[in-house]
């Protein structure tokens, strides 16, 4: 289970569940299970909410209690998503296989990520930046900085 700001992010925008899902066309009661951490938020969706509304990504995850507005958009891109998480395991001089068992994932799926053939998901990059205080940003490639801003 993962802790976030979602609920808030939605009652930030004067919002009804109901109408978040209509805007991300999703039921009322998946909203419901992202805010409540029951079912992770997509990737995509997660990145559409930060840059339609101006979160930070480590806002809407829980990382901090304070929106950095950045004024820039996320642009997903699996390959720069994955060399950014490489040079995270690279910096904490892990091996792909303890990098992966230390986020509770195979070291086939996080391969696959790190080399950009598939788009990583939000609870990986949750337990990435939890695990080594990373930026959630960062890993999305809005930001520079490595590390989350306390």
């Amino acid at each position: 289970m993962i802790d976030n700001n979602l609920k808030w992010c939605r009652e930030e925008l004067d919002m009804t569940q109901e109408e978040l899902g209509y805007i991300f066309g999703v039921s009322r009661k998946t909203v419901s299970g992202w805010e409540t951490a029951n079912n992770p938020i997509p990737l995509k969706k997660l990145v559409k909410l930060c840059n339609t509304y101006d979160f930070s990504a480590d806002y809407a995850v829980g990382f901090t209690r304070r929106n950095n507005k950045y004024g820039t958009q996320i642009k997903i891109d699996k390959k720069e998503i994955g060399l950014r998480i490489k040079k995270v395991r690279k910096k904490m001089n892990l091996s792909q296989a303890k990098f992966a068992e230390k986020i509770g994932i195979s070291q086939t799926t996080y391969s696959h990520y790190e080399t950009g053939l598939y788009l990583i998901t939000t609870i990986s990059a949750y337990y990435i930046c939890k695990t080594y205080n990373i930026s959630m940003d960062y890993i999305l490639g809005r930001i520079n900085n490595i590390y989350r801003n306390k």
